[in-house]
């Protein structure tokens, strides 16, 4: 009997804006390439994996989608005895999904029961195929890793082009046309540039329809930079690579003038000026874009050791890499060191659970954590690559395939203006993010954030040192960030000694001369500042900001950081009991306090394009005084959900003034008054850091989480970290980065685990797919980027 769903109404094929998943399930990392192959819900394009798990058919038994097409996909045999094809210098031939893989598909009724519907029927034949032919929801991703995001400029959207000049122009019209058809021509077809012999790399100047080469570029293309020559001698703005434009209308347009690259909304016409027309063109080159990620994905740590030997894989749980999303290296790095935690492995990491009921996992970010924690965890997909082992002569050398965290990078980076693009990221502002979005996020009853492991509170002591009142002011942090101090070898300018992390910690918690005006006595001495650990978590997240200001740029410095492996202890870290006998600075008197910014310090941070509202504030937190102090202040405090407001000095003592119309706006997100008179009166009354406080304090009560006019405050129970003794933290992970610059290089992440078939940790490097034994870790400890600590 013929399957009568077949025939269904809601069977058709995808639209241009739906997301098909047909390459790994949305609930875990199997894949097409599975022997069960992966089932693709004909009703709404969700993937289900068909194998010991089943999730298409626990995505029927939820929603009661009856059909789904079911795809493998085997690799071909690679043929060795026939030569390869000629290349084309005219062309890229682009290798298909067919010419590596051979796909076999069925159509599968859940409710009948049946596994080989036919194909035929009703409106499934167009659906099947437009399954098949449709942009993958990771092809999406992919296809953003080649492109950022430009905008045109003022010389693109006011180009000007030159008529075409013909040196002959008294001959006939005929004649005359005939010479400028030959002239354009020429420039359409020209393969040389016009001040040397090269024939790659190569640009158009939109505005007088000179070639010439380009500035010799990563990646293997040469130039001698014969268009940038042009563009200053003739003062010509606008350019476009000839081997880049497609028939889309895609190219790299650089614009000299602004020294950046941009777009053109009227290339189209502006080509066609010069005899080039979009139909038949066919991209040659790699783009600039397509280069930058590909020198990227080139920096590579050492896989060997240091007597030349492969450096060990390692496989089983917890030993799984992440492949490399084109520029994706920083959220590999910080996902690795996250998930080596107690506290996420804890939260997320459900074996024998089903996944959360939602009707879109892939936009869940519960059901895609989870989906995290078991691909990395529980050792499914560690193991080595078929397609790496069947051709090699060492099979147990080869690496693993990876898995491919699409579908959580498009969540996570959802609204943000960096992280929603595919652009190499700074690995300690990605942290901050994911954080943040975990924290805001729904956690279900009787789980806890695990970001509360993380975090801890800071005491600030501020003393005047005229009058000796004393103000105490606890924050709540999930990591801090220390300066690394640079100290230049004279034999060696350009090297550094070496320094202990005990030594940056010694400066984060030293005291220091802030100029701030007195609200007591108004003396204009100033006030001591120090900072100290009023708790401690149980992982500690360390930046070690190595950055100096060359042209007030920041660029890195290869500071040497030694960071021993034995526990290190945190006590002297701690604040101490306060004095009794200490006269705290008046409350009342705070509420009128302001703040001027210092002139000279201002106008250097204004310079290096920080907006005005957090150069005030970054030079309020740091003493009024120190640009690059100021400057670090603001790298460690770019996610502050308030970093854009104006600074605002308040008291945050009583709620008695708040908004009602605030506390009523906050009312309707759910939030009962009093909670959200507290939230406000913690956040200066801005309803956005309030939604935010709400989040991040999910048990506070009604009761201050401290006073300001008490020396000596009881602790809530709801206070983040431990202040006991002993506090010994010993180092299990860290990330490292190789380049200049977060914009290019590479990240790593090191984490000490215990190996299979050992019982004492040792350290592995997750570098994106590649998991290896490590042993030479004190060379590459000591420039490490980020640490991760753990309470023992």
């Amino acid at each position: 009997m013929a399957c009568i769903h077949s025939e269904a109404s809601d069977i058709s094929p995808p639209g241009p804006f739906q997301s098909v998943y047909r390459e790994d399930c949305t609930q875990c990392f199997d894949s097409i390439d599975d022997a069960s192959g992966l089932n693709v819900c004909l009703h709404c394009f969700n993937g289900g994996c068909a194998g010991d798990r089943d999730h298409a058919r626990l995505h029927f038994q939820r929603f009661g989608h009856s059909l789904a097409l079911n795809i493998k996909r085997t690799p071909k045999q690679i043929q060795r005895d026939e030569p390869p094809p000629k290349i084309s210098k005219l062309a890229i031939a682009a290798e298909t999904e067919a010419d590596r893989y051979d796909i076999v598909t069925s159509v599968t009724c859940y409710s009948c029961a049946e596994d080989n519907v036919d194909k035929t029927r009703g409106n499934l034949p167009a659906t099947v195929e437009g399954v098949m032919t449709a942009m993958t929801f990771s092809k999406k991703e992919e296809v953003k890793a080649w492109e950022q995001e430009f905008i045109p400029c003022e010389h693109t959207l006011c180009l000007v082009q030159h008529e075409i000049e013909n040196p002959e122009s008294k001959g006939e019209t005929f004649i005359q046309s005939n010479r400028i058809m030959t002239r354009l021509i020429q420039i359409a077809d020209s393969s040389q540039c016009s001040a040397c012999d090269l024939k790659e790399n190569l640009w158009l100047c939109l505005e007088c329809g000179n070639v010439a080469c380009g500035r010799s570029q990563f990646g293997g293309s040469k130039g001698n930079s014969h268009a940038v020559a042009h563009a200053d001698s003739a003062s010509h703005g606008v350019a476009v690579k000839l081997g880049s434009i497609t028939a889309e209308g895609s190219a790299d347009i650089y614009c000299y003038k602004c020294n950046e690259e941009r777009t053109d909304p009227e290339l189209a016409n502006h080509l066609a000026h010069w005899g080039i027309y979009l139909a038949g063109r066919e991209k040659t080159e790699k783009s600039l874009m397509e280069m930058q990620v590909e020198h990227n994905m080139q920096w590579e740590f050492s896989m060997t050791s240091e007597d030349g030997r492969e450096l060990l894989p390692v496989y089983g749980p917890g030993f799984t890499g992440l492949s490399n999303l084109g520029n994706s290296c920083y959220l590999s790095s910080i996902l690795q060191c996250i998930f080596s935690t107690q506290g996420f492995q804890e939260r997320y990491y459900y074996p024998s659970s089903e996944p959360p009921q939602t009707d879109a996992p892939a936009q869940d970010l519960e059901t895609q954590m989870r989906k995290l924690a078991d691909g990395l965890l529980s050792g499914r997909y560690s193991r080595p690559d078929p397609r790496i082992a069947a051709s090699s002569d060492t099979p147990e050398s080869s690496h693993q395939k990876g898995l491919a965290p699409a579908m959580f990078k498009y969540l996570i980076g959802q609204g943000h203006e960096e992280f929603a693009t595919m652009r190499q990221q700074d690995a300690f502002e990605f942290l901050l993010h994911v954080f943040k979005s975990i924290s805001l996020s729904n956690q279900p009853e009787g789980k806890v954030n695990p970001v509360q492991h993380f975090r801890f509170h800071v005491e600030q002591r501020l003393q005047c040192l005229s009058c000796k009142k004393v103000r105490y002011k606890v924050d709540e942090q999930d990591n801090i960030s220390v300066a690394v101090p640079a100290r230049r070898l004279e034999s060696s300018p350009d090297r550094f000694e070496p320094v202990t992390l005990t030594e940056c910690l010694d400066i984060f918690t030293a005291d220091e001369i802030v100029e701030l005006s007195c609200p007591a006595c108004e003396g204009g001495l100033g006030f001591s500042k120090r900072s100290s650990f009023k708790t401690l978590p149980s992982e500690l997240a360390v930046n070690a900001r190595r950055f100096e200001l060359v042209n007030w740029v920041p660029t890195k410095l290869d500071i040497p950081v030694i960071v021993d492996d034995a526990p290190l202890d945190f006590g002297p870290y701690l604040s101490k009991e306060h004095d009794e006998s200490e006269e705290l600075l008046p409350e009342e008197v705070a509420e009128t306090a302001t703040f001027t910014a210092n002139p000279a310090a201002m106008d250097q941070l204004l310079s290096m394009g920080f907006p005005q509202p957090r150069c005030e504030k970054a030079l309020h937190a740091t003493g009024n005084a120190d640009p690059e102090a100021a400057m670090n202040w603001l790298f460690a405090h770019m996610e502050d959900p308030d970093i854009d407001e104006p600074l605002v000095l308040t008291s945050k003592s009583g709620d008695s003034s708040q908004d009602e119309g605030k506390v009523a706006q906050l009312g309707e997100m759910g939030i009962d008054a009093a909670r959200a008179r507290k939230a406000l009166a913690a956040t200066d009354g801005d309803v956005n850091r309030a939604v935010d406080w709400v989040f991040t304090h999910p048990d506070d009560g009604m009761e201050d989480q401290f006073d300001t006019n008490t020396n000596n405050a009881p602790a809530q129970q709801d206070t983040p970290g431990f202040d006991s003794l002993p506090a010994s933290y010993q180092l299990r992970s860290i990330v490292c980065h190789k380049g200049t610059s977060v914009h290019a290089g590479h990240y790593v992440a090191l984490v000490r685990k215990v190996l299979p078939d050992q019982d004492q940790l040792s350290w592995v490097m997750f570098n994106d797919e590649k998991v290896v034994k490590f042993d030479d870790i004190e060379g590459i400890k000591k420039t490490a980027y980020m640490y991760f600590f753990t309470r023992v």
